[in-house]
């Protein structure tokens, strides 16, 4: 499957309690639940003011499904051509 990086705005995203934070994990699961295997949350990134969240999908339209469900509005997705990481630098 293709993998994705959602960028979303959620103001005061950075200040979220540990409570907080694990409702919104679980109300992005309840949605991926519905909507099934085709899309996977893999994690996210917080940082001030934004998200972003690593998926897998079978394609876009699931992550804006999954968004419209869960209430996590997407600002921009970028799929995944490449990872590039340090192993990289050895193959």
């Amino acid at each position: 499957m293709p993998k994705y990086v959602i960028e979303r705005e959620v103001p005061g995203v950075h200040q979220l309690n540990e409570r907080d934070k694990k409702a919104a994990a679980l109300q992005s699961v309840r949605a991926l639940r519905d909507i099934g295997p085709d899309v996977q949350w893999v994690h996210s990134y917080i940082s001030e003011g934004r998200t972003h969240c690593v998926y897998v999908a079978d394609n876009e339209d699931l992550i804006h499904k999954h968004a419209e469900k869960s209430g996590f509005p997407v600002k921009r997705i970028f799929k995944v051509d490449y990872i590039l990481e340090p192993v990289t630098a050895e193959e």
